[in-house]
């Protein structure tokens, strides 16, 4: 297993859609990570670049979709996302103004 130091090789890309949009004002972020990563990784990870204190982790895998062109077939890339809840009164100022 490879070994994650590095927070920015953790997180790869927050999650915007509407229903992270609507969990951000519960004080819910969501993330996709590393899919070797786990749930303490992803929570220093968090506390480090964003400078929060989080609360709890909530992960889960998802398997990618089969996909075809013609009589050809692939699979969409696996991923795994991270739902990160942080104690109150910290937040993200990254999103600030993204949740209505």
């Amino acid at each position: 297993m490879k070994q994650l130091q590095d927070p920015y090789d953790i997180i790869k890309r927050p999650v915007l859609t509407e229903k992270s949009y609507d969990q951000m004002n519960e004080g819910k972020y969501t993330f996709m990570v590393d899919v070797n990563a786990n749930k303490y990784q992803i929570k220093q990870a968090i506390e480090t670049v964003f400078k929060v204190k989080v609360d709890k982790v909530n992960t889960l895998r998802q398997q990618g979709k089969v996909k075809r062109m013609g009589r050809n077939e692939g699979r969409r890339p696996s991923y795994k996302k991270a739902i990160v809840k942080l104690k109150p009164g910290s937040k993200i100022e990254f999103f600030e103004g993204m949740a209505q």
